[in-house]
This record gives C-alpha cells, structure tokens and sequence, in this order.
C-alpha cells in the first residue's frame, strides 16, 4: 500500500524540487534566464507560488473512473508534467478492502495515498489528480515522477488479483503511458517493492509482471490502430 513521502529520494533526477525551492525572486529569474534552456525556465514557471493550472473539483484524467478526493493532506499541490516529468507508475496492494482504502486515503491522519485504485471487478476509483503528487511511494522523488495505482487484495492471496482487475489497470496504465510517454516495459512500470529504500513487500510474488506488461502493451497498440 501506498507509504508516506519521503523527506528525500535517490533516483536519478533532482530531489526535493518545490514552489518555494524555485522562488528565485527579483533579477534571480532574469539571471536564471541567461544559463537555463528554454524545457528549464518552462517547468521553473510552473513551480513559482501562485502560479496553478486550471482544475475543477471532481474532474477525471481516466475515462470512466469515478472520483472521491483523498485529504489534502495525504497529496501535494503540482502542475505536472510541467514542473516534474512524469516517467514512472508504481503498483501496489492495498492490503486490504476498498472501502477501508478510500476511508483511509480520505484521512488526513494517514499521511498516503495513491492516484487511482482498482478493484477486482474492474472499478477504477481516482483519488488524486495526475497533476499533484501523491504521497505512495515513501520516496519524495520518486511521487513527484510518477503515478501511483492501488490494487484491492492482499499480497499472500493470488485469488484477489483477477482477469477484471488485470484488464481494468492495464487500460488505466496505458493511459498514463500515453499521456506522458512512458514505455511499457519493467523500467518504466514498477512495483512498490523496487522503489529505491521502499520497505514495502507489494504488489508481491503472485502478482503476474509478464502478464501485466503484455496487456498494457496490447491496450497501447489497439489505441494506436483505432
């Protein structure tokens, strides 16, 4: 299941990156201007305070999706990919129901959530917006680059991950691959377990990798044929 944010990552990009860090003020943005390329001064612009995309509450980045907000506590405000590329999914198990999920994803006690989580009957529910960050992978570089999808089970129990859910998150990964232009393959689509110093056992020995790359894949043709 998804875990707090880490306070820094080790993966290959720049950690730590927030509004506040890329506030340079005063000449500090035209002295920026002069050394940085212009994909640079692009994603600074979407880091200052103030500056926000427009959203509306409720609105869907998964077709057929339905929508319950996780705290605001449990996520942090973003622009992707403008101001962190999005290159990464992680997968998880939830550990437990959907319901006690949800309720905990909604609680600002709990300190985590993840964007989307899918059940075993194909239900996809998003929580968080692909443009904010949520806090899943216990790793703050690592939320900031990637989209974080709970899957309903338990690790031990294989029974729990079924054709429905394999089909349902494959369409959802394939989505996400498009937007941001992520391959579909094992670098790119990882569990939470490979996260660099994650502590978590998810998604688990029977969740089937080949199986679920080969249908993300299969879903990213059978768009670019349609």
């Amino acid at each position: 299941m998804a875990g707090e944010e880490a306070k820094s990552g080790k993966s290959g990009r720049r950690p730590g990156r927030t509004r506040r860090a890329v506030l340079l003020g005063g000449l500090g943005v035209a002295a920026a201007a002069a050394v940085a390329g212009r994909d640079e001064l692009g994603r600074a612009w979407w880091l200052l305070p103030g500056v926000s995309k427009p959203r509306k509450e409720g609105e869907l980045d998964h077709a057929g999706a339905s929508w319950t907000a996780a705290s605001p506590a449990n996520w942090r405000l973003a622009d992707r990919p403008d101001d962190y590329r999005v290159d990464r999914i992680v997968v998880h198990v939830t550990q437990g129901g959907f319901a006690s999920s949800v309720d905990a994803f909604k609680n600002p006690w709990h300190k985590a959530s993840a964007h989307y989580i899918v059940r075993q009957d194909g239900h996809v529910e998003q929580m968080v917006r692909e443009l904010d960050v949520a806090f899943h992978a216990g790793s703050r570089s690592m939320n900031e680059r990637s989209v974080g999808i709970e899957h309903v089970g338990f690790v031990d129990r294989p029974r729990d991950f079924t054709d429905a859910m394999y089909a349902a998150s494959a369409r959802l990964a394939a989505g996400i691959c498009r937007r941001y232009g992520i391959p579909a393959d094992r670098r790119h689509i990882l569990g939470h377990s490979e996260v660099p110093g994650a502590d978590h056992t998810d998604p688990g020995p029977h969740w089937d990798w080949d199986r679920y790359v080969r249908l993300v894949g299969a879903e990213l043709k059978a768009a670019g044929a349609s």
